[in-house]
Formats: C-alpha cells, sequence, structure tokens
C-alpha cells in the first residue's frame, strides 16, 4: 500500500473527512463531478497553463505513464534541465513503523542555483494554514520527496496562486506533513470504515455525500441533530452513544448540559444548547414539529423578498455578487427586479449602482418595508460594497436597517425534524417546487463561469436567464417559508 500527494488533497477536501479516504482507497462509487467542479478543474488547467508557457525551454512530462515519468524527472534534473513540467517523484519513507513508498507530481520543477524550485499552480487566492492546508501539506512533501530522491534540499517551495502572484512557502523537512501522512496511511489500512460525523455544510461537494448521509439517516446518527457539531458528535461516540435514542436515554438536560466535547486543545461543555439539542432530537426521533413561538415578523402589507449570487474570492478577482435579486410579494406585488454586475472592469461596479436604484424606487413607491432574506450574507455583502464603493444617498443603509434574516426567526419559531434548516430544506419540507432540475449556488457559480467566458451571445444570455430564474424561485420560497410561518398556530401560554 503506498500513498500519493493526492491522499493529502482526498483527505482535506471539501473537509477534513478519514471515511472519504477509506473509501476512496477501496474504490467505492463516487458521485459524478459536479458542473461546479468540472468547471474549478477547467479553471485549473487553463491557470496552470498560462504559467507554462511563461517558460520557454520546458521538458513536458504530462502524458507520460509514472514510473517512466519518475525515470524521465530524475534524468531531467540530472542535467539540468531549466523547467521541468508534471515531473514525477518517489521515495520511501518510514510510516507507522513501515517503508511506505510514497509519490507525487508538482507542476513546476524550476531550476535554480544548483537544485530546484518546486512551484505548484493553484487557482485558490489564498494560500494560507486557515484557507488551504492541504495546498501547503503537499508542497512539503513535494520538498521531502525531492530531498530523499536527489540527496539535496529544494531551492524554494513555491506557489502561483489565483492572483498570478508566486508565494513562497517556508521548507520545513516533513515535519509538517509526515505525521498526516501516517493518519492517512492508518485511515486506508482500517480493517473498519472510520467513523467521519456526517454534516449539512461539512459533507456538501464531497463524492460520496449521498452514500454517507444515507447512511447516518438510516443509522439515526447523532451528527444529523441540529446542534450537534462534530467535535460533540465524537465525543459522543467515545462514550457510545451513537444514535438519537441513545442520546435521549442516557441524557437530560442537565446531564447533557455538563458534558465535554473538545474545543481546540481543550474542552467545552455543552452548556445551554442542551435543551435545544434535546429538543431537536425528539422532533427527529418523533419525526414531528413543534411551534415554540410567535414568529417574530414585523406586520406589514408588502415585503421584498432578497437574495444575492455571488462569486468566492478564489474564484475572481473580488468577493463579487453579480446578481442582486428582489421581489415584491404582498398586498401590491412586482415582478422579479435585478442588478446584475457587467462583464468589464467597471462591471462590479455599475450592478452595485443599479441595485441602489432599484432599491431606492423601492422605497419611494412602497416606504420601509422589510428586506427579507435567508442568513447572514445579504448584510455581510451590503456592508463590503458600501466599503467598496459607498453609499451616495443613503440607500444601502435603508435596506440594511430594513434587513430580516428569515432563518433565526425560523429557528426560534418551531423545531422542526430535520438535518437542517438551509432555505432548500426547509421549502422542501413545506412543499415548495421548483421548475429546474438543477439548481443551488455553486450551480449559479458554474453558469456565470460560462457566461463570462464566452463569446457566443446567444450562450451567455441563456446562461444568465438560467441563473435569473434560480434566483426568483429562491425568492418565491423564502415568501412560502414566510407565509407558512405567519400561519402556524402558536402554542398555548
Amino acid at each position: 500500500m503506498g500513498l500519493t500527494a493526492s491522499d493529502v488533497l482526498t483527505y482535506y477536501r471539501p473537509s477534513i473527512c478519514e471515511r472519504r479516504v477509506y473509501l476512496r482507497e477501496r474504490g467505492e462509487q463516487e458521485e459524478p463531478p459536479s458542473a461546479f467542479d468540472e468547471t474549478l478543474e477547467r479553471l485549473g488547467i487553463r491557470h496552470e497553463r498560462s504559467h507554462l508557457e511563461t517558460f520557454k525551454e520546458i521538458v513536458d512530462l504530462s502524458v507520460i505513464p509514472l514510473a517512466e515519468r519518475i525515470d524521465r524527472t530524475r534524468e531531467a534534473v540530472k542535467n539540468g534541465f531549466p523547467l521541468i513540467y508534471q515531473g514525477g517523484l518517489t521515495a520511501t519513507f518510514p510510516v507507522s513503523g513501515i517503508e511506505i513508498p510514497v509519490t507525487g507530481v508538482p507542476d513546476f520543477l524550476v531550476r535554480k542555483d544548483h537544485s530546484y524550485l518546486i512551484r505548484d499552480s493553484k487557482i485558490s487566492r489564498r494560500i494560507t494554514e486557515k484557507d488551504h492546508p492541504e495546498i501547503l501539506l503537499q508542497l512539503q512533501l513535494y520538498g521531502l520527496l525531492f530531498e530523499r530522491t536527489f540527496g539535496q534540499t529544494p531551492s524554494g517551495l513555491q506557489v502561483h496562486s489565483g492572483t498570478g502572484e508566486i508565494i513562497d512557502i517556508a521548507y520545513d523537512k516533513g515535519q509538517s506533513v509526515l505525521p498526516v501522512l501516517e493518519n492517512i496511511l492508518n485511515f486506508k489500512k482500517s480493517q473498519a470504515e472510520p467513523y467521519s460525523p456526517v454534516g449539512w455544510t461539512k459533507c456538501g461537494g464531497c463524492p460520496f455525500h449521498i452514500r454517507c448521509v444515507g447512511r447516518a439517516e438510516a443509522d439515526h446518527d447523532v451528527a444529523l441533530v441540529v446542534g450537534v457539531d462534530q467535535n460533540l458528535a465524537r465525543a459522543l461516540r467515545e462514550i457510545g452513544v451513537h444514535t438519537r435514542i441513545d442520546l435521549l436515554t442516557r441524557f437530560d438536560e442537565k446531564t447533557l448540559s455538563e458534558f465535554k466535547k473538545p474545543w481546540g486543545k481543550s474542552t467545552q461543555r455543552v452548556g445551554t444548547s442542551a435543551a435545544k439539542i434535546l429538543l431537536m432530537t425528539r422532533m427527529m426521533e418523533e419525526n414531528v414539529e413543534k411551534v415554540l413561538a410567535p414568529p417574530a415578523i414585523p406586520k406589514h402589507s408588502d415585503y421584498v423578498m432578497f437574495d444575492l449570487e455571488g462569486m468566492p474570492p478564489h474564484l475572481d478577482e473580488l468577493d463579487k455578487i453579480y446578481l442582486w435579486g428582489m421581489k415584491i410579494f404582498g398586498e401590491r406585488p412586482s415582478p422579479f427586479l435585478h442588478a446584475t454586475a457587467g462583464f468589464g472592469p467597471e462591471g462590479d461596479r455599475a450592478g452595485w449602482m443599479s441595485f441602489l436604484n432599484i432599491a431606492s424606487d423601492v422605497f419611494k413607491n412602497y416606504g420601509d418595508l422589510p428586506f427579507v432574506h435567508w442568513h447572514h450574507y445579504e448584510r455581510v455583502r451590503i456592508d463590503m460594497y458600501v466599503d467598496r464603493f459607498g453609499d451616495p444617498d443613503g440607500t444601502a443603509a435603508r435596506v440594511r436597517s430594513n434587513l430580516l434574516d428569515l432563518l433565526p426567526v425560523t429557528q426560534k419559531c418551531i423545531a422542526l425534524p430535520l438535518p437542517s434548516y438551509s432555505l432548500k430544506v426547509v421549502e422542501r419540507y413545506i412543499g415548495f417546487k421548483r421548475t429546474q432540475e438543477e439548481y443551488g449556488g455553486e450551480w449559479a457559480m458554474a453558469k456565470y463561469i460560462e457566461a463570462t467566458e464566452t463569446d457566443d451571445e446567444i450562450k451567455r444570455a441563456e446562461s444568465i436567464d438560467q441563473i435569473l430564474k434560480y434566483n426568483e424561485e429562491d425568492l418565491d420560497a423564502t415568501w412560502a417559508v414566510l407565509q407558512w410561518l405567519s400561519g402556524l398556530s402558536t402554542p398555548p401560554k
């Protein structure tokens, strides 16, 4: 059994998961890549190729079988070629007390000072331990492989980041990556499938998502209970609490509040969240809902549903909002209102100013009505854009003061037998149906990237129309949830 630099990526992305390492080692069937995954792969290849084109003398080993590639890499390094593209490195390391073959394929080996810089090309723009530990660990492994293979340290470790910047990484001679390799090897060798708590956010984007969540649901895993985080799920499992019935049988509010879970390098009591966790556990186990309080929704004749679509900074030069969507419901409903960012250098500002104009008209026609959204994304992005482009007539401040986050309203109003309070989960629970077969934030980002890359105006318009429809149905879903909440019977005093 060997290890590869790709195993590090398997372990860390989309979130740390020992089970994924185990399943991939055994060739378990994976879900096909999503449109978003395919878009990221295409962008990554293009980013890497654009960097390759900056070099003149190149030994390109990218299409050669690995065994031959490793031999050719040794030969190319011995002969001092200026640039080796997709070379192969291998060495044996003592891992868990045994010698294990380890291989890696760095993107670039760049000749410098009688040795080589090892450089990987990544579309990520935040190359930090917090954001992308797997990138740093892969580079450390390449450095160690190079040193073991050629008997000399590399000239340096570098990342060609999504901004085009070359970022230097200090070489630590394997101190950070060797313990990780040991963990990965243990997961691969495990006779039983390792436990890794499932989570609605944690497991999104994983190719084993459907498999693992389906099994967790069948097993009544406590990790699916809202309020049970990863650390608590693991701590409960260590004392034999695997299922919802186990949790309800073993704990009451007092004992669960005093139960300790890992917290950084220390521990932390569950505390006041114990009551809500036990309540949510009972709701899921009995498959019932419980109204806790009247929904804190201000009375108004009309409401603006408000939803944004954005690009994260690792895919765009800015943390960019490309669609500002609004739709008024109530006594005087409106058509779908939206502002879109342009595709040129001034497009981001143009989108913001268009949004402010639309919002200003809404206030003129309707007064100070609530802008209803789901979670804090809209509030955070409004603040970001005020800092970026300003708020000339105070419209953004007025929108912000009228924001109504429906997520905490829902959480405080009703306990649901659901593993998540995400809009997509809650809307399905209340019976809302969409018209699109494919949808979601990542799907919309993939469509937007398609639109930015094509010169075909018809295809661009088709992609934008699909995004607009998705955003409008997000607004319709938010309104459906608001109406449902407003119609709930409140509990007796």
